[in-house]
């Protein structure tokens, strides 16, 4: 494949596009700048098709489209992330611009390079998706492995696109930015975007580039959704006229190409996932949300940020799942997604999509957030605000009551739609029994219950009174743990998930951070831990309280001594060009609200002291958070303070704030007490919001929390059994039966085994007559040194492949045909890509961690501390790791067609032992580490061996009949040089591959249909013979005589003939 068509464009943009055409689009050539016939030049609408799609939308509207497209110019000029237009978008009165419930209504279209244009400044962004002439998506691609490509995407867009007022019109008609290099998620934890597919919209500054993961829930190796999408076959003419767009008509036979046109690839994937028409109206008409805030900055003036979000994927899934299970008649479940994964965002977009689902049944719908705490009320109503919901509250029973009773409560009178955010906190025990008003048969009650679903209790409480007072309303607990313990009787009301999110996979997506638990010993510590036993006698008779002890004085200065020194130099340790140190908070969770009030009372005397040693004296503000200290107004402007205006560095707290806190930049929290069960996972999850560039939350760890964790971790566990084992049993299909499967696979080796032939040389170990497959094998090394020797490998290769050619003998040469010289400079050039990806994956993360050890190191000499642990604090998964891992090794080991290679057997051996061993369902913690770690060694080693034998099939794979014949005339053609005589087709490998492609064509079409004539070699060979004289006719520039007919003729005969017999002639 020459050099100049395996790029972005043939590899991503050209697949990307055809893909396109299996969804519904309809491909628009390229369109030349200035053909302003075709499109408005300053909002790139396609004028005729929108004029024409607006007629059909509003046929008895008296307004023009020409009228409409005059609106739409200057409602983007506004500076306000297109909030306007996308108001007008999603309208359906007094106009519409699309049919948002009948898709077929629409019309889409697709083109490349269409030119973003205001002056001198412009844009071109790769692929542009229209909906009614209306330029909503645009697509960048680049090649895979492509240095610092997606990561090169975010920074224009953050940093050149999105502060161009020039740009403004543009972006704020995009809805939705896609960018992909073709490859397989690895966003280094979520935090910089490196390797897939990522997806933003608009905003000012910064856009965070989301992971999409299509719903996959048994993990099957394609997901439903796509394995049942009814693609359209790939119409020719239309592939033909994009492949002539781009100048590459000879890319249509390239095995790279068609593999890169699989509907699989990792492009096309998301493309199905996200541009399908029906899943883009429902992203564009429910997914955009646009948020208003105010921050108070340190002079009294206030900061306002707007920002436009998109909903995550997980949300899409979440509320696409919610109106499948009420549309058959479900009235309750539970939405298990982990914390920080986005909730309250989830309610914002869940009552845009029940207000539709009830309003097409012509019921109204009223929404009702239930929390348990005040300060939640406040934040949770402070979100909904600021994403445009008119927001009441109901802080009493009383309160609640009178809205119910009010008409005001059902129809509304602002012209927004409507939330009821109630705190149940002082009536959640209420045994009385409710009467509800009696209301027309077409109101719908939604509850939404933040956690809250642990405050039921099935015998008699608020709650449980409420539902019984209206048994037809809705109800739908959120929680970001799974219901454990007491909190499982809620599963007798609310029902089962409606859907889940784990904590695994929000930190890959980088929706949360991993939790560092740091695990101490200082001087102190000893002194306190001596007293503690000196005393200990005493407080088993009951003489002195543990209380004593640890609200005295002398302990609450040396904790907060340790304290304060040690956030001063976590803050110190993180500042960066992106982060002033300043900017980061701690919280410490007491063991009784008296220790708490003593360690705010002596805080400023600390610090002084502290300060008084420092050559850079420090200031610290500390907030104190208890039930009964200030009043309710004080005690929500501390938490504004810390959480918006930074006013606030150290929140004190005894048991208020563990559980829904939402503050990004609390990163240390300093565990004083135990905690246990749904809590303990709640408050651990306090400091796992990302934050800038940060990478991990941090946990200090002075109540020794590990065996409570480990516990919780426990029971969880236990609840992940319980739910796969229902989800297995609702499922009939043999992939959710693990046992059976691996029966199936044992009891089918015999029909498997064949030969493998071992290679000879490191290459052997990839494919090496697809650059395409190749470059794939390669990117899932993580290994450099594993690169770095292929590289090495690699250049051997072509040195001694040119050695060969020029000095070998005959049986040198023909052993060396074996290996495909034409792949090696696109292999040699992948290979440099991929170790240049993972050194800039190790830039990352060495220049964090040397700059961090660097520090620690400091730190323990100054403050003479030490870290005597670190782990991380892994919340078990769904289960679905430990049953993906069954899966993959089951597949595996089915895949291995060789089934006496000792390696195989061995492997076999290995999963058959941890089955016997554990079975399918871990007891416990360790049992499930072990296996977890078994497996990951089995998969290791599966995939060696698969790859092993993989390369070994593939380098045998592959039609090289004219790969042959070129390698022939390019040999002659040298010949012929040499002695001036005219070359063979011409001297140049372009205008070969051009000739002999249109050859190809047409003597494959007649083998193809008559393949009998290969009995016939004569015959055979006069039809060669007339096709090559047709496909040379093509070329006005070449005159090729008899003799170079014959040449050609010879050889391709040949190896049609040779193939025809290797199939029908024994």
């Amino acid at each position: 494949m020459p050099g100049n068509t395996f790029k972005e464009a043939t590899r991503v943009q050209l697949p990307a596009l055809v893909h396109l055409t299996r969804l519904g689009y309809k491909y628009y050539n390229k369109i030349p700048m200035g053909a302003t016939a075709l499109y408005d030049p300053s909002t790139n609408i396609l004028k005729n098709i929108f004029a024409t799609q607006f007629k059909k939308l509003n046929p008895d509207t008296t307004l023009s489209a020409e009228n409409i497209l005059s609106d739409i110019r200057k409602e983007l000029d506004d500076d306000d992330l297109g909030r306007q237009f996308y108001k007008r978008l999603t309208s359906v009165s007094p106009v519409r611009l699309i049919d948002f419930d009948h898709p077929e209504n629409n019309v889409y279209h697709c083109t490349a390079e269409f030119t973003c244009k205001n002056g001198d400044d412009e844009f071109r962004p790769d692929i542009t998706l229209f909906i009614n002439g209306l330029p909503l998506v645009f697509i960048e691609v680049k090649k895979p492995n492509n240095f610092e490509g997606i990561v090169a995407e975010s920074k224009r867009l953050n940093k050149i696109r999105f502060p161009n007022k020039k740009f403004r019109r543009f972006i704020n008609i995009t809805q939705l930015m896609i960018f992909s290099n073709n490859m397989e998620y690895d966003a280094k934890g979520g935090i910089i975007p490196i390797e897939g597919v990522f997806y933003c919209t608009a905003a000012r500054t910064e856009a965070k580039f989301n992971c999409f993961r299509e719903e996959n829930p048994l993990n099957e190796p394609i997901a439903p959704f796509h394995k049942t999408f009814p693609y359209l076959p790939i119409d020719k003419e239309t592939e033909k006229k994009i492949l002539l767009d781009f100048n590459v008509p000879v890319l249509r036979q390239n095995a790279e190409y068609q593999i890169n046109c699989d509907v699989n690839t990792p492009t096309n994937r998301v493309l199905t996932s996200m541009a399908s028409p029906e899943r883009l109206l429902f992203l564009l008409k429910y997914g955009i949300a646009y948020i208003h805030e105010e921050k108070e900055e340190d002079d009294g003036s206030i900061k306002i940020k707007d920002e436009k979000h998109i909903m995550r994927y997980q949300q899409m899934f979440a509320t696409l799942a919610i109106r499948e299970k009420l549309n058959t008649g479900t009235k309750s479940g539970v939405i298990w997604h982990t914390q920080g994964s986005g909730k309250t965002a989830l309610s914002y977009y869940l009552t845009k999509v029940l207000k539709d689902f009830y309003a097409q049944k012509n019921t109204v719908s009223k929404f009702y957030f239930i929390v348990d705490r005040l300060d939640l009320l406040e934040q949770a109503s402070d979100e909904f605000s600021a994403r445009g919901l008119s927001v009441s509250k109901a802080n009493s029973k009383n309160e609640l009551m009178k809205q119910f009773r009010e008409a005001q409560a059902l129809e509304g009178n602002s012209g927004k739609d409507e939330i009821t955010v109630v705190n149940i906190q002082k009536f959640k025990e209420d045994p009385t029994e409710i009467e509800l008003p009696k209301y027309a048969t077409n109101l719908q009650r939604i509850f939404i219950m933040d956690e809250a679903h642990r405050d039921y209790k099935p015998e008699g409480c608020f709650l449980s009174n409420l539902f019984n007072a209206d048994k037809n309303s809705i109800k739908i607990a959120l929680t970001g743990a799974p219901l454990i313990g007491n909190e499982k009787a809620s599963c007798k009301v609310f029902g089962d998930y409606f859907h889940t999110y784990y904590y695994d996979r929000s930190i890959q997506d980088g929706y949360t951070l991993k939790i560092i638990r740091e695990e101490i010993e200082t001087s102190y510590r000893k002194k306190i831990t001596e007293a503690f036993e000196n005393v200990q006698k005493l407080v088993e008779k009951g003489s002195v309280s543990k209380n004593q002890i640890i609200e005295h004085p002398t302990y609450c200065k040396a904790l907060l001594t340790y304290i304060i020194n040690d956030l001063l130099q976590f803050r110190n340790n993180q500042t960066s060009n992106e982060i002033s140190g300043n900017e980061l908070g701690g919280m410490i969770i007491c063991e009784t609200s008296e220790q708490a009030r003593n360690l705010y009372a002596i805080f400023e005397e600390v610090l002084a002291e502290i300060n008084a040693e420092n050559s850079k004296p420090q200031n610290l503000k500390a907030g104190l958070i208890l039930f009964d200290s200030d009043d309710k107004e004080t005690r929500k402007q501390i938490v504004k303070d810390f959480k918006k205006n930074f006013k606030i560095d150290v929140l004190i707290v005894f048991n208020m704030l563990l559980t829904g806190f939402d503050a990004p930049r609390l990163k240390r929290l300093y565990f004083g007490r135990k905690i246990k069960d749904h809590n303990l996972l709640q408050a651990v999850t306090r400091v796992n919001r990302p934050y800038k560039n940060m990478k991990h939350g941090f946990l200090i760890d002075f109540a020794d929390i590990k065996a409570n964790f480990e516990e919780t971790n426990e029971a969880y566990l236990r609840e992940l059994n319980r739910y796969n084992s229902d989800q297995n049993e609702n499922d009939n299909s043999s992939d959710s039966m693990l046992p059976n499967m691996y029966q199936q696979v044992m009891e089918d080796k015999d029909e498997l085994i064949e030969q493998v032939r071992e290679t000879r040389q490191i290459l052997f170990e990839y494919s090496t007559d697809n650059a395409e497959i190749f470059s794939q094998e390669i990117s899932s090394v993580e290994d450099k040194s594993i690169l770095i020797k292929l590289r090495k490998a690699l250049e051997l290769a072509k040195d001694a492949f040119n050695l060969v050619r020029t000095f070998g003998d005959d049986n040198l040469k023909e052993e060396f045909k074996k290996f495909q010289i034409e792949k090696l400079p696109q292999m040699l050039i992948e290979v440099n890509h991929r170790i240049a990806i993972i050194n800039q994956k190790e830039a990352i993360v060495n220049g964090n961690d040397s700059r961090f050890a660097i520090n620690s190191a400091l730190f323990n000499i100054e403050f003479n501390f030490s870290c005597i642990s670190k782990d991380e604090l892994k919340i078990i998964d769904d289960g679905a790791e430990l049953c993906e891992k069954y899966n993959k090794v089951k597949h595996g080991l089915s895949k291995i067609f060789d089934h006496e290679d000792p390696e195989y057997i061995s492997l076999e051996e290995a999963f058959h032992e941890i089955c016997k061993k554990h079975g399918f369902k871990p007891a416990n913690i360790a049992e499930y580490n072990e296996e977890t770690k078994a497996l990951h060694e089995i998969l290791t080693r599966l995939k060696q061996l698969e790859k092993t034998n993989n390369a070994i099939l593939n380098h045998y794979n592959g039609d090289k009949k004219f790969a042959y014949v070129h390698k022939r005339i390019r040999e002659e053609n040298k010949t012929r040089e040499s002695i001036h005589k005219a070359p063979i087709i011409s001297k140049y490998d372009e205008d070969i591959v051009k000739a002999l492609t249109t050859i190809k064509a047409t003597i494959d079409e007649k083998v193809y249909n008559r393949n009998d004539i290969l009995k016939q070699d004569d015959y055979f060979e006069r039809t060669v013979t007339q096709q090559i004289a047709l496909g040379l006719q093509q070329f006005e520039n070449l005159n090729p005589e008899t003799e170079d007919y014959t040449f050609i003729q010879k050889r391709i005969t040949k190896q049609y003939i040779d193939q025809y017999n290797s199939f029908y002639r024994l």
